[in-house]
Parts: structure tokens; sequence; C-alpha cells
């Protein structure tokens, strides 16, 4: 079987989600390592964390992949005591390289939003607006539901701990827009075009009570939750992608939310 490299995954990724369609204030691609250093294990996450870092060492792998990019920012210093410091020492010294797809793997076919479209079986599933590229969904349910069905719909789907329902009065919802993580952003976005909910995470008072002003349901399931069943998907695109090369992929299943309901 052929070598697989860093620069080999880097391809692979960014023939599903092209670096063209991040946002400006992104920042995916390559963030750590060599692009020719040799790839025989891929460790696949949301979240570059402490612990996915260690499981990456304990797996032997070479290179993480990630939705959450470790670097967002430039920094100035790497100082060991402090969180990303710590990350970043840590993955030179155990030789692990770390590449993120964020705003480009939302907005490509088949990336975040489709697989969460996919998630909470909605049909008809097209970019929001009228554009060919858009970073949120609308789609359809097949059957049409309340609010407070619909909620608890997409809290079983998603198989979220919780989820918030901004229940902006008595009529059903059979268009749906979404946006995984944190798409508040999009909410009038998705009454214009029709959607009578929307499903996002991280949506704040104003957003609620603007949605409400409006006439929109939202579900509020979380930025983890909304976002986690990428990892799967992801890394089953790679093992099909990478399938002529001598490489493993492995992806996280022990993510959890940050938050929890007490």
């Amino acid at each position: 079987m052929k070598k697989c490299t860093v620069q080999t995954v880097a391809d692979a990724v960014n023939r599903l989600a092209p670096r063209r369609l991040a946002e400006d204030w992104d920042n995916p691609g390559l963030l750590l390592g060599d692009p020719s250093a040799a790839v025989k294990k891929i460790f696949v996450c949301l979240d570059v964390l402490d612990d996915k870092i260690s499981r990456a060492i304990e797996l032997d792998a070479q290179l993480i992949v990630a939705h959450h990019p470790l670097i967002f920012h430039a920094i100035k210093n790497v100082r060991f005591d402090l969180p990303l410091g710590k990350k970043i020492a840590h993955l030179i010294k155990h030789d692990v390289a770390v590449f993120a797809a964020h705003t480009n793997l939302d907005t490509a076919a088949g990336g975040v939003n489709d697989v969460l479209a996919k998630k909470i079986g909605l049909t008809d599933v097209k970019p929001l607006g009228d554009d060919e590229i858009a970073m949120g969904r609308l789609g359809t349910l097949e059957t049409p539901m309340t609010a407070a069905e619909f909620a608890r719909h997409v809290k079983a789907a998603l198989n979220a701990d919780n989820v918030r329902l901004i229940d902006a009065g008595d009529f059903k919802i059979s268009k749906v827009g979404l946006c995984g993580g944190a798409g508040a952003d999009f909410i009038p976005k998705a009454k214009f075009f029709g959607a009578q909910a929307f499903v996002t995470g991280d949506v704040k008072y104003h957003e609620a009570q603007a949605a409400v002003e409006s006439g929109i349901h939202v579900v509020d399931a979380g930025h983890f939750a909304t976002e986690f069943p990428i990892v799967r998907e992801l890394a089953a695109y790679l093992r099909d992608e990478l399938r002529a090369f001598d490489v493993e992929v492995i992806e996280d299943t022990a993510g959890k939310d940050f938050f929890a309901t007490v």
C-alpha cells in the first residue's frame, strides 16, 4: 500500500471542505507539524483538548484531524505553564501534527450541517438562501410537529443531555432551518426563507426574544451536540478516501459537552 503523509490527509480533507469555503476570520488547515511527515494513524475529534491529545499519543497517532482549530489567533509566546502552550509542547514532544477543518467543513456539501440535517431527519435539504454555497441548511420534516414534539425529537436524534426550546407560538413545524455550533445569526434568514423552526446552539437571551417576536421556533441543542456527529462522518470519509494508503483512522467516541444539566 502507498505511504500516507500529513499532506496526503490534508489534501483529502481539502477535497471535502476546500479552504476557500472558510470564513475570513477562521484559521483552518495544518496548524502544527510537517506536511511531509509519515502518518500511520489518524485520530479524528471535535476539539484538541488535553485528553484528546493524550488519547492520540496512546494510540500512537501521528496526526489529529479536528473540527475546531487548536490555534485561532496569532500567538506571541508558547508558555508551557499556560493551556495552549502546554498542548503545543505535548504535541511537538510526541510528534503529533494537527489539522483542522472548521467553517469550511460547516459549509461544505456533506459537512457539519448536512450531517446535522440527516441526523434530525430532514428531507429536501438545500443551502439556506439563494446562493448555492451557504453555511446554513433548510429542509423539511416528513411529519409536521409541534414545537415541543420537535424539541424532544431533536434531543433524541442528537443524544443531547438537554435542549432549550424557544416557543414562538401555537403553530406546527414542517420547514426547518439549521446551523451547527453557534448559528443564531442565521435565525432571521431562516425565517425569511420560510422556516418555522431553527436548530443551532449558543442562543443568547435577546436572540431568543427576537425569534419569538418574528414568529420562529428555535431549538438550542448546544454547540457540542449539533457538531459532534461530524466526527464519525469525517472519520468514515477519510477511511474511504485513503483506502489505498497504509493508514488507520480512529474517531473519538468519548467526547462530551462542557455543559451538564444539574
